[in-house]
């Protein structure tokens, strides 16, 4: 089970672990998505491109980096729904990159309904070399303690 609204330590920042970013990734969230622009499937149109070689869809390093952070753990059962997303992405993931997130809790409050709360998460993506590559945050609606302790 996940943590609760009360159990997350607000400005605490924690590392997920990495993912390497690959063909298959790439691939799939293509077909599935129906995004077959030539920068993601080409990898000849994408040599000549300003990125030299194929890159990720930015939306799928972002669900990679919630995906991450979901390991560890911080929100499996707990979380009631997604709210929004703010998201700004800096650099190219390349086929083979290996990504993790820098994840840090920045605001926690009580809903007006009872049992739930608002939960505001920051993410910095980074790749293996320690490049930011996007950077953004999430919300989340969040169950709370059933005891109502913290």
């Amino acid at each position: 089970m996940g943590l609760y609204l009360e159990d997350f330590e607000l400005n605490r920042t924690r590392r997920t672990r990495g993912r390497t970013v690959n063909e298959g990734d790439v691939s799939l969230f293509a077909g599935l998505v129906g995004d077959h622009n030539p920068l993601h499937v080409d990898e000849e149109f994408s040599r000549k491109s300003i990125f030299g070689s194929r890159v990720a869809h930015g939306p799928l390093v972002l669900s990679s980096a919630i995906g991450l952070m979901s390991q560890m753990n911080w929100i499996d059962g707990t979380a009631m729904g997604l709210l929004g997303v703010s998201w700004e992405f800096q650099a190219p993931v390349k086929l083979g990159d290996t990504i993790s997130a820098n994840v840090t809790p920045l605001e926690a409050r009580p809903s007006k309904v009872a049992g739930r709360g608002v939960l505001k998460l920051g993410f910095e993506v980074l790749n293996q070399r320690d490049e930011i590559v996007q950077t953004g945050s999430i919300v989340l609606l969040m169950q709370r303690r059933p005891d109502g302790t913290t």
